[in-house]
């Protein structure tokens, strides 16, 4: 099995800011993948290494992100949905940084593929964290409404926004566009974990809640428990 994990190419945001995927909020989701004995893809609006931030080698899974010669080459390699086929992933998970919230859901190839990855199979597992939730605002379900409509969900808050100096930089809250798709929108502490499952729809609020989100989205894809100590131990795949 397999799964995608779809990326930033933002560099900036409005006024200059750096942007690009939280490396954090990629890095949890491949040592859940691993841990499983999956293999993972990346995915992401252009081709080629998608630019990172958030990085901190002292955390042992971004630094094996980081030093894993298979990531590298991969993220070098990444290429855009439209080039990806829907039925090859049994898990596709979207990373956040404020720069998901610029390209993602205006990505025309990225909705047409997750609406065909939902509607395609009653298996389909989708976990977005952060500001990659904003990845599923365009998304359309199989009955043509938002594909967010009447599911609780999650996303990075007001209250972290102005917490962060960028309230009046992002071009929306995530919440408010949740909710006026029709989505029940759920906002837990600041700055701590809150995952919100809604079947097989998987949303967590902020970068803290990236660990607690991969092991519950590889865990429903897989039908089992990840190993315990998953985000530090070794678990190379067969197909790397």
């Amino acid at each position: 099995m397999k799964g995608l994990i779809v990326l930033s190419s933002t560099e900036r945001l409005p006024g200059g800011r750096s942007a690009g995927f939280w490396l954090p909020e990629a890095a949890y989701p491949w040592r859940a993948l691993l841990a499983a004995g999956w293999d993972f893809e990346f995915t992401s609006t252009r081709a080629g290494r998608p630019p990172a931030g958030g990085v901190d080698r002292s955390d042992p899974p971004q630094r094996m992100f980081l030093e894993d010669p298979v990531v590298q080459d991969r993220l070098e390699n990444t290429r855009t949905p439209d080039l990806l086929s829907p039925d090859d992933y049994g898990i596709v998970f979207v990373a956040g940084g404020h720069g998901a919230i610029i390209d993602l859901p205006g990505d025309a190839r990225l909705v047409r593929f997750l609406a065909d990855y939902w509607a395609g199979r009653d298996s389909a597992v989708i976990a977005a964290v952060c500001h990659g939730v904003a990845a599923l605002l365009d998304v359309p379900g199989p009955d043509g409404t938002p594909l967010v409509s009447g599911r609780r969900m999650t996303a990075f808050t007001q209250e972290e926004e102005r917490a962060v100096g960028l309230d009046r930089i992002v071009p929306y809250f995530l919440g408010e566009a949740l909710a006026e798709r029709g989505a029940r929108y759920e906002a837990g502490d600041a700055f701590r974990s809150h995952v919100v499952a809604d079947g097989r729809l998987i949303t967590g609020q902020n970068p803290a809640s990236t660990a607690d989100l991969a092991r519950t989205g590889v865990e429903l894809a897989s039908g089992r428990p990840l190993p315990r100590h998953w985000l530090r131990r070794s678990a190379p795949v067969a197909a790397r």
